[in-house]
This record gives C-alpha cells, structure tokens and sequence, in this order.
C-alpha cells in the first residue's frame, strides 16, 4: 500500500466500511448506552477523522483546526471515557458525520494532488491503520449490545469438520522476531507500529504446538468437567476473577441441556467445531491446566506463524493470496480446520483471523523501543496487559500481519479473543 492508487483504495473501503456499520442504525441505537468496552459509535466516527485532520491536514500542511474548541473532545487521551456519553459533549449526529465526511474528503483530495513523500504515505498509512481498528471495535459494539450483524458478514462456507488436528512440531533455532528498525520509520520497507520493532534475532527451543486453535466442543467438555468450579485449575488472578460469578465464556448459556451463543442479534445452537472466542486470559489458562497444557509465548506463536523465511502471513504471497475470517466475513463461524492451503509452514491453520490468541506474555516493549508519531499506540498497556496475536474475525485484511502485536488486559473478553495451546513437554 505505498501507491496513490492502493492508498484511495483503502480509504475508500475504510471509509464506506464505517458507514455500513452506522447507516443501518436507528438514532436510538446510536445512542448506546455506557459500557467500559465500548465507545459511542459517533464518537468513534469523530475520534477516527481526527486522525487523518491532526497528523495529515494539520502536522503536515500546516492547516487549521477543522472543528475549532473540539480537539479535547475527539482525542481519547484528553476526554475522560465515561465523558464521551455525557449529553452535549460529542456533537449531535449530523454535526459529527459531516465533520468526518468533510475530513475524509480532503485527506481524498490532498492523496490524489499532492505529490507524496515517504512521509506523507507513512503517515497516511497510519490513519487508515488506526481507522481499521475502530472499525472493529465498532463490530465489537455491535455484539455486546445485540444489535444486527455486519451488513457485509457473509454465511460461513459449508464444509464437514475434521476438528482438531492435533500438534505440529517447530524445530529449535535461531529466528528472527519482529520488524526491522529503521533510522526513520516511514522509510522502511514495510508498515509496522511501533511495538513491533526493533526486530531481533532470538534462540527458539524446540516445541510443539496445536496446529488448530481450541475448539467450542474442548471447551464445553472443560465446563462440564467442572472447570470453573475446580481452583485448582485457576491462579490468584484468575480465582479473584472468577468472583464476579463466571460460569462460561462471554455470550453463552445453557437451556434443556442444550449451550447456545448470542451471535449479534440472534441466539443460535453452538457451532462446536469453530473456535472459541469471548474467553479471558484467565480462563484460557485454567483450560491449560486441566488439560496439562500451556499457552504458547508471543515469540513462539510468531515462529509458528511464520517459519524461517520471515514471511509476512502464515502463507506466502499477500493477505489476499488465502481465504481467511477476516474483515467481518465469517465472524467466528467456521470449523478451525477450515482454510487448509493458508497453513502455516509448520502446518498451523487460522492464525491469521478467527479470535486473537491468547499467550503467556506480558505486552512488553522490545530492546531498543522508540515511541512512534503516536505517543500512547503502546506505551500506556506496558506491563500490565497480555500479548495476544494473529488477528480476528472482525479485524480489517490490510492492517493483520504475522508481527502485529495487540495488547488486551488478562480479564477481557467481550473481543473476539481464544487461544490455542502447546504440550508441556
């Protein structure tokens, strides 16, 4: 995405994604009600074409501000989360649509007529970048509230499981993690953020790993073994958790014998052969130990992902090159087995897409971190936040890579986050 063209494109689709995700809601689901997780979708619209007006608009050509008086209201560091509900703080509907229209009309007009440098493209990248991942946590709102899936969620492929496939074996070594630096980011070869790099050379011990994620059914058979009733199986964290009266992963129930899941909207029979998703970090690891099992590190989750060769995907060539639940198509619906010829070199399927991957890894800078144009991408979640990995069914095709590092706090899991595991030995 280093062209003029691919560029429109994918603020084209950033930009007419966001509007499928609003335009189908009545004022009084826009309205929604306050929830930790989740943001006001017009305050996300805003907060999103703040970017583009800040570091492109403003930064960059020297432009005013657009919205005069609204700069602390649409940059999330300065307004207090609870504040954005507050009545006649965030403009009333039509005032903030046509302020982000107005704003992604001229980033439009600046990307086609100007004469772009790397650090233009760069930068440009970046606010499309950040637009995607409110992309999904707009998707993310829409299922905490219930409200319809994506417009453009497609019906999940018919395909008979084969389920697990059991582990795959990753040969020790040295591997490269990471990206590599560079002296000024928006010269570099490809786009990372800043959490990514600098990249390093890193001795792996042999290991294995399951090559499918954990499916619904494994999980189920945890639950009914007692799992979450069983202390043992739980950490201090995990024990201090479980107090708040959890019984089973976010958006599920039991009727006549029978587990269900809300997806969206509707409630619907559980598909036990796709991943599950919606589980905390704590729960993650009480599976692993009834199981006498662990969760991988973030390094070896990489190498899984990525084999010797550095690639940027589980398979060769683009994103677009493989199938994969990414981008709101499947939204978590589809057995873990599915999409075989996007294997991993090691023979790992849906690492890319699916749920985030839960590891063993405190979200941690590398050795020689330079903070990024954005001071707060990663600094604020250091040390007391998990690393988890290889993107969602909800996350946007251009932004996921084999190195993309997100961080989530151990307890969450309104996200579309599972897990996979590795033998202890």
């Amino acid at each position: 995405m280093n062209t003029k063209e691919e560029l429109l494109r994918e603020l084209d689709n950033v930009d007419k994604r966001t509007m499928d995700l609003l335009s189908d809601l009545s004022d009084e689901q826009l309205a929604v009600p306050y929830h930790p997780g989740i943001n006001p979708p017009l305050w996300e619209t805003g907060h999103a074409a703040f970017f583009y007006e800040y570091f492109l608009l403003r930064e960059l050509d020297g432009g005013d501000a657009r919205m005069p008086g609204y700069d602390e209201i649409w940059d999330s560091f300065e307004i207090q989360h609870k504040e954005r509900w507050r009545e006649g703080v965030v403009p009333e509907k039509q005032r903030a649509l046509d302020y982000y229209r107005s704003i992604l009309d001229e980033t439009r007009q600046r990307t086609e007529k100007k004469d772009l440098g790397s650090r233009d493209i760069y930068l440009t990248k970046y606010c499309i970048f950040h637009q995607c991942m409110h992309l999904e946590s707009l998707i993310w709102c829409r299922q905490t509230l219930g409200y319809p899936a994506p417009p453009f969620t497609e019906k999940p492929p018919s395909k008979e499981s084969n389920g697990t496939n059991g582990d795959v074996e990753v040969e020790g070594g040295s591997y490269f993690i990471g990206v590599p630096g560079a002296a000024n980011v928006w010269e570099a070869e490809t786009f990372s953020f800043d959490n990514e790099r600098p990249g390093f050379e890193m001795q792996i011990e042999p290991f294995k790993i399951a090559s499918t994620p954990v499916t619904n059914r494994q999980f189920l058979e945890f639950i009914e073994d007692g799992g979450y009733g069983n202390e043992e199986f739980w950490n201090f964290g995990g024990r201090t958790w479980l107090r708040g009266g959890h019984q089973h992963p976010e958006y599920w129930e039991k009727e006549d014998g029978v587990c269900r899941v809300r997806f969206f909207d509707q409630w619907q029979d559980l598909p036990l052969d796709a991943q599950v998703m919606h589980v905390s970090c704590w729960e993650a690891e009480a599976y692993c130990r009834w199981a006498g099992r662990r969760l991988p590190t973030e390094f070896e989750w990489e190498v899984a992902a990525r084999g010797t060769d550095q690639r940027m995907f589980p398979w060769e060539g683009s994103v677009e090159d493989q199938d994969a639940d990414i981008d709101a198509k499947y939204m978590g619906q589809v057995s873990v087995d599915a999409f075989p010829d996007a294997a991993s070199p090691y023979g790992c399927l849906q690492m890319i897409g699916g749920a985030w991957e839960w590891t063993s890894s405190q979200y941690l800078p590398f050795d020689g971190f330079s903070v990024d144009m954005y001071p707060y991408m990663s600094t604020l979640q250091f040390g007391d936040h998990r690393t988890t990995r290889g993107g969602s069914c909800a996350t946007s095709a251009c932004l996921i890579r084999n190195t993309y590092r997100q961080a989530y706090h151990p307890s969450r899991r309104d996200c579309y986050i599972g897990f996979r595991t590795c033998p202890l030995s």
